[in-house]
């Protein structure tokens, strides 16, 4: 009989107290854990903190080999042990009450009728509270829905979702396939997403299962027509990832176009945002242009300079 859940959460130089939240959290909700360090500089300490823990164990990568394959190893280890599902979370994720179980269940009753890629999490902005939307591809730019549109499964119908709080069965993984690590950081998500989409997979957000979670080092509030967003703000070298890694999928025949028309309109708003009105405007422009770049040029995996 398959073990139901373990949760993959993946360290890179963590906070040490937001670590200790999220790893109590999930094994508050009787999920297995394990924790798959990427090399980090106190990775003796990560070690310490889990002396004692229950049902949480450690796997070292010894270098940091990217999110893509962190996640993978942890995808390996839950075949092995035959676990039913994984969970995919973020080192500073925190999980709130009954998000586990209420992930299961609506697993359960959406992959009884059809093809499910994965299910998600609502996320509450770590820094402002905010509630997450949901996000379906649309001919003019992305679509925002919130889980007012909700079905009577408490769920949102969504094109993609972000890693952090999805729940994937290890037989959707079989036949998909697992992550890519090539792409090393960003996009490892709309990237699985995109290939389950094109073999007839769907994804669902689950308005009951909520999460804290931060988008970004920073979160700035701007006006775009007549709304508010939220938008993060990332270290520098993150752009390089993120406008990388879009040209890369460009080039992949199952991304669709109304995809690629969707991410050129957000890589414009993230150029003209943070590599014009806020700084480091430079240092933001210039790994944008550089990761551009190796996307043209096809490179794949860490940053390098050549």
């Amino acid at each position: 009989m398959c073990k139901p859940v373990l949760a993959i959460v993946v360290t890179y130089n963590p906070n040490l107290d937001a670590l200790s939240r999220t790893l109590s959290a999930l094994t508050g909700q009787h999920a297995d854990v394990l924790v798959v360090d990427n090399g980090s500089t106190n990775n003796a300490e990560v070690n310490a903190s889990l002396a004692g823990s229950t049902n949480t164990t450690c796997l070292n990568l010894g270098a940091n080999l990217g999110i893509g394959a962190a996640h993978n190893a942890g995808i390996r280890q839950a075949r092995t042990a035959g676990y039913e599902y994984v969970l995919l979370m973020d080192q500073d994720s925190i999980p709130l009450y009954n998000m586990v179980q209420t992930l299961v269940d609506a697993h359960r009753a959406k992959s009884a009728h059809q093809e499910l890629s994965a299910v998600g999490v609502t996320y509450l902005n770590a820094d402002n509270g905010s509630e997450s939307f949901f996000v379906r591809f649309g001919w003019l730019k992305f679509q925002r829905h919130y889980c007012a549109e909700r079905d009577d499964d408490g769920c949102v119908a969504a094109d993609f979702l972000i890693s952090s709080g999805s729940l994937i069965a290890l037989s959707t993984l079989d036949a998909v396939g697992d992550m890519d690590e090539g792409l090393f950081i960003d996009h490892v998500d709309t990237e699985w997403f995109l290939r389950a989409r094109q073999q007839g997979y769907q994804a669902y957000g689950v308005c009951d299962a909520v999460m804290q979670h931060g988008l970004g080092e920073q979160t700035h509030r701007v006006t775009l027509g007549r709304r508010q967003r939220n938008v993060p703000q990332h270290k520098p070298f993150r752009y390089y990832y993120i406008f990388r890694n879009s040209v890369l999928l460009y080039r992949r025949a199952y991304a669709s176009g109304v995809w690629k028309w969707n991410d050129l309109q957000r890589l414009a708003m993230i150029a003209v945002m943070f590599g014009v009105l806020k700084s480091p405007r430079r240092a933001n422009l210039s790994m944008m242009l550089r990761g551009f770049w190796h996307g043209i040029r096809g490179i794949t995996g860490p940053y390098t300079n050549a």
